[in-house]
């Protein structure tokens, strides 16, 4: 791949049971490796929707690989690596894609934020501060993965670049707003969790019900938006009464 990001060990080709392969081109989290993701899924899904692969069941893309879910009665793994390889020799572009660019409601309080208050004091910062760095930024959604609807979002401010806790927790609620090192994420069910919690969100991340159950997708932009435990209570009550209309808080498919 001519003038990209990926150094001479990559890509590399992982087989992945006997009906999928892994397109790695990457070891690290880096925009451009993002990037590069993204334009080999666009190609390989305009080759798709012109007939020109064939057997691709699923592309599932993560920061720095794409793994491809095939039918192996309609194409053979040596030849759908080919393929890609193919793709991959020719030189990069610029992918235009639509995504949705969503506020969040958080709310910062240390009784949401159960390490907020540990964390300034690291830092040397006030709670306002690590708060005002946090919602400062607008973040890129990478991935979903670890839970269903579990957004992988970069990047963070330096200042809050900190390593996972050395004993995860049993249990991390249902919206908890984390960082790990250069990533932010919002945990969307209460599950074991090791990152640093500083606030929570009272938005649904994950709805089966829903025609698309996870709120976020990859690509997608995110703003948090500082809330008082008020307004959080408001909102959760609100989501558990089914009387939260999420459209308040995206606009749809703007280009990038």
């Amino acid at each position: 791949m001519n003038s990209s990001p990926i150094d001479t060990l990559y890509p590399r080709f992982l087989p992945l049971g006997d009906s999928a392969l892994t397109v790695e081109i990457g070891d690290r989290i880096d925009g451009k490796l993002v990037a590069a993701v993204a334009d080999l899924d666009a190609r390989i899904a305009a080759k798709i929707d012109a007939g020109r692969m064939k057997g691709i069941v699923e592309a599932v893309p993560t920061y720095r690989s794409l793994t491809l879910i095939f039918d192996p009665e309609v194409v053979s793994r040596c030849a759908l690596q080919r393929q890609v390889a193919a793709l991959l020799s020719a030189p990069p572009r610029r992918v235009s894609r639509k995504g949705d660019c969503w506020r969040l409601p958080v709310c910062y309080d240390p009784g949401y934020g159960s390490d907020l208050e540990r964390i300034a004091g690291e830092r040397g910062l006030s709670p306002d501060g690590i708060v005002a760095l946090h919602a400062g930024r607008t973040y890129t959604v990478y991935m979903i993965g670890f839970l269903p609807g579990f957004p992988y979002m970069g990047d963070v401010a330096e200042e809050l670049r900190l390593p996972r806790l050395t004993e995860p927790r049993v249990r991390v609620p249902a919206g908890s707003v984390a960082i790990a090192g250069q990533q932010t994420a919002v945990y969307p069910a209460e599950s074991p969790g090791g990152w640093n919690i500083i606030g929570r969100c009272p938005l649904p991340l994950f709805e089966p019900r829903r025609p698309q159950p996870a709120l976020l997708s990859p690509g997608d932009r995110v703003t948090f938006e500082p809330v008082t435990v008020k307004r959080y209570e408001a909102l959760a009550a609100a989501g558990r009464n089914n009387g939260l209309d999420l459209r308040q808080f995206v606009t749809r498919g703007v280009t990038r």
